[in-house]
């Protein structure tokens, strides 16, 4: 059976860190460097209406010689991000990503966001899962406890 997303929010947490769009871009840069994340979701109320990462505001900094501190996140954001489900596949997810090159997935069902699944998530999933997949065929090729033979 395949993973899916709900046990990658279920192991980390569903912390979802967040903006509005009137926030400065100053303000999500500190935001993002004080909590150590890569990104945050820009709601209004409960509703996810974009997301605003560090590629975005690098790209608006190199791009336009205007002062961080008079950009608002709503110049700047990806507006409605492309979202997954909480049952989409671990492997789904993966190939989201590496396709088209995001680093963030938001987790949202019928209208509410539940988490955000980053690439580092993803592969420390992958690393865990290959790592269980290794002890498994060891402890069989040794005939460990799960895969004596009766005797």
């Amino acid at each position: 059976m395949e993973s899916r997303l709900t046990s990658i929010l279920q192991d980390k947490g569903a912390k979802i860190y967040h903006t509005t769009k009137d926030a400065t871009v100053y303000e999500c840069a500190k935001r993002m460097k004080d909590l150590g994340v890569g990104a945050l979701m820009v709601l209004h109320g409960e509703k996810l209406i974009g997301l605003i990462s560090e590629r975005d505001i690098i790209h608006k900094l190199v791009s336009e010689k205007r002062e961080i501190h008079d950009i608002k996140v709503e110049e700047i954001m990806t507006q409605d991000p492309l979202t997954v489900l909480p049952t989409t596949t671990v492997a789904e997810a993966m190939r989201i990503v590496t396709d088209k090159r995001f680093r963030h997935l938001p987790v949202v069902e019928k209208g509410k966001l539940l988490g955000i699944i980053s690439i580092g998530d993803l592969t420390r999933w992958a690393m865990l899962a290959q790592a269980n997949e290794i002890s498994s065929l060891t402890d069989y090729i040794h005939g460990g406890p799960d895969h004596s033979e009766d005797k």
